[in-house]
């Protein structure tokens, strides 16, 4: 028999490899009988390691007796500690009066308070940077209500009913490029 270009010796030895593949998978039954064990061995091994992808619940407070919340606006960020106390509240060390001097920013950085009726029962103390007043005043809010949401469970519901507990997303738009702002253009000139 004359050899061809497909009788090569590597044609031949996969030929053989493949071949011989299904005899022992099913010549040898010690095999296919420990491939089960294998397998059930495996599932008690991922039962026994801790699942990864629940966060566990922060119980208490933090060494100081603090609860935090963080909260977001615009491009404000506010860090948020409550502690159960006799109802002082600062903004960056500041009493609220003096930091906020609009009404409408005292009263949204006071509405998660009002909604759970706990003015005078939490000490409550703010560190906000970045933004303006309106942004900060807004983070401020979202950070005391995630405080308060961390203290006592059975606010959330009323915090998320009064809309606290919501990140408002809108942000300032960009600039283009080609015109003037976001979305003003340059000053049209036919000629």
């Amino acid at each position: 028999m004359a050899k061809t270009k497909t009788d090569s010796p590597a044609a031949d030895a996969t030929a053989k490899t493949a071949a011989a593949a299904p005899k022992t998978a099913a010549a040898s039954p010690k095999t296919a009988a420990a491939a089960p064990k294998t397998a059930a061995a495996a599932p008690k091994t991922a039962a026994a390691a801790p699942k990864t992808d629940a966060k566990p619940a922060k119980k208490g407070p933090d060494k100081g007796g603090y609860y935090w919340g963080t909260g977001r606006r615009k491009s404000s960020v506010a860090r948020v500690r409550i502690k159960p106390g006799d109802g002082k509240l600062l903004v960056n060390k500041r009493k609220l009066s003096d930091y906020f001097t609009r009404e409408q920013d005292r009263q949204a950085v006071q509405a998660p308070l009002k909604t759970v009726d706990a003015e005078k029962t939490f000490d409550v103390f703010v560190n906000v940077r970045g933004g303006g007043t309106t942004g900060q005043s807004g983070a401020a809010r979202l950070g005391l209500a995630r405080a308060l949401g961390n203290y006592n469970e059975d606010y959330m519901q009323a915090l998320r009913d009064g809309g606290h507990l919501t990140r408002d997303s809108r942000m300032v738009e960009r600039k283009k490029p080609g015109q003037r702002g976001a979305r003003r253009k340059f000053q049209f000139s036919k000629r």
